[in-house]
Formats: structure tokens, sequence, C-alpha cells
């Protein structure tokens, strides 16, 4: 008998999980009745992108898996995520790579490096956006001393992120004036002139820097390519990218930023079978997760063609190998 999924107070709202045909069978850890194992996937809060893109896949792998049971959990982000994972709390979980590289090497927020954490599978790249206030007079990152800057929530990737961009125009947190604010919170302060710059790290579009944008209340700053190189330099998962013309109101041309993937982590000791789903299921059936979020589109799995600090999950690279270098 199907019973009532003990984590559905983690997933979010029913009908969000309804939609995205998330709903599964509630199974306890090691159970053999019902639909298999129960496994868990750490998303993130219910108004980002993880958390229905998450349970997109989660979904997919639950009608594919007869010997596991898939949901998405709603948590905190990439943090919560990799430690989870790491303490074998979770299954599964999306991160950011800079997030990772700081936990599997050990670092802020991370004092014992989580040597056992695996990249299991990339997703979507996350794009800087450094957004201005329309009536600041800042043109570029150099022009942030001395301003108000959102760098996002305490500990959260994109404040890593604003941390490192700042530092490459060597500028640190001593000389602007930090406020730790979400992107809904950093949206409203731009909106209100209550601080000059903000800085976001999410797949485009981003709906808080959208909304802004379309109010014609804030415009968008470059990372000009001598950072983006030194970033790139400083930095291994960073990569050059644009935020292309057109993506938000008023922007005509494409702006230079820098990039950093987000990926799905597991631990080296996840079951390789659902590895392998999870990569068929992100090339084979893109078309079911772009129905539950544009930003599927942008998955790409030849990311796993290029070198990386941290290590494939055992299964990853052989199938990179029996798959993608047999293309």
């Amino acid at each position: 008998m199907n019973t009532i999924d003990r984590s559905a107070m983690r997933r979010g709202p029913w009908w969000l999980t309804l939609l995205m045909g998330a709903v599964v069978t509630s199974c306890d850890p090691g159970d053999g009745g019902g639909g298999g194992r129960f496994m868990s996937f750490g998303t993130g809060g219910t108004g980002g992108i993880y958390y229905p893109l998450g349970g997109a896949i989660a979904s997919r792998l639950s009608l594919a898996d007869s010997n596991h049971q898939f949901t998405a959990e709603v948590t905190g982000g990439s943090v919560e995520n990799v430690n989870r994972v790491a303490n074998g709390e979770m299954d599964l979980g999306l991160s950011m790579m800079t997030t990772i590289h700081r936990a599997y090497n050990g670092g802020p927020d991370f004092p014992e490096p989580l040597s056992r954490l695996r990249l299991v599978a990339p997703v979507y790249p996350n794009r800087v956006h450094i957004v201005a206030a329309r009536n600041s007079p800042v043109q570029s990152v150099s022009e942030l001393r001395g301003r108000r800057v959102a760098v996002g929530s305490p500990g959260s990737g994109t404040e890593q992120v604003a941390r490192e961009v700042l530092a490459a125009y060597d500028l640190t947190y001593d000389d602007i004036d930090v406020r730790y604010l979400s992107f809904r919170e950093s949206s409203d302060a731009l909106r209100d002139r209550a601080v000059d710059a903000a800085f976001f790290a999410a797949g485009y579009p981003v709906s808080a820097v959208l909304e802004v944008m379309t109010s014609r209340a804030a415009r968008l700053l470059p990372i000009d390519r001598e950072h983006q190189r030194i970033l790139t330099e400083r930095f291994s998962y960073y990569r050059d990218g644009v935020i292309p013309a057109e993506a938000y109101p008023g922007v005509e041309d494409d702006v230079p930023t820098i990039t950093v993937m987000n990926w799905i982590v597991g631990r080296d000791d996840l079951d390789p079978s659902v590895v392998r789903l999870m990569l068929d299921i992100l090339r084979n059936n893109r078309a079911d997760l772009v129905r539950v979020h544009e930003i599927a589109r942008q998955i790409d799995l030849d990311v796993l063609l290029e070198p990386t600090s941290i290590p494939f999950h055992a299964e990853t690279e052989r199938w990179v190998s029996e798959v993608l270098r047999r293309e």
C-alpha cells in the first residue's frame, strides 16, 4: 500500500510536486518493499531553478528505475547539499562548482575536506550577473569601492563568487559597504536605490534580475576581458561567458562575464546503476526536462570531456569512455 511520504514536508508546495510528476511512493532507506529503495535528491528553495529541475530529474529516474524511488528535497542549496551528501544523509545533490571545489579540498564553510564527494553529471552554467542601480554612476566593478553592494546570502554560492570577482579587481569586503541579501532582497534594494550594485550567480534569465531590468531600475556591468582572464587563470572552475543580448529588457549587446557550472554530486559509493541512468536521462530525455524548465536546454554533457580538479564518479568515467568518446 502506498503511504504518505515522510519527506513531503521537505519537498515544497504540493501543487509544484504534482506538476513535476515527482510524487513517489515512500520507502525507508534499505527497504526492499514497495517501489524499491528510497533515494533523496537535494535541490534548493522552491523559488529557484534547482528545485523544479531536480524534481523533474527525480521523476524521470523513478519512472525508469524499478529498484529505486527518488524524491527531490527542498534544501538551502549548494552548501547544504554537499554536506548532506558527504555525510550520507542524501544520495544526490545539486551544487555550484565553487562550493564543490571548496568542499572537496577544504576551505571556507568546510573545515575538513569532503574527500568522498564525486562529480556525477553537469547540468547548466551559472552566469555571473553584476547589476548596478540605474541611478548609480558606477560603470565598472572597479568603481564599487566605497559603494553599497549586495553580495548574496551569507555562505551562498553567489557570495563566494562575489568575493572572488571583487578580489580580481583588487577589492575586498573592507573596500565596500557589504549587504548580505537574497536574490529577492537584492532586487528590491536595487529598485528602492538602497544599494548601488548587486551580485547574482544563476542561470539566465534570473527572475529577480528580470524583474528589476523590466522596471528599468538597473543595468548590467561587464567583467571585461582582462578580468575574465585573471579569474579563469586563478580559479579552474570559471569559464569566459556572456549574458546574451536581449536576455533582459534593455540589453542590446552581449555582456561579457564569467560562468561556473552547476553539477549533480554523489559519494564515491553511489550505486553505479543510478549514475549511468542519470547520464542517460540527461542525454536522451532532454525534452521531458525542458517541459518543466527551459534551463534544461543549457545542459551540455560535453563538459565531461573537459579537465576538472574534482574526480568523477567511477561510473561517470566509464560512461564518458563508452558513450561520449565514441561519438
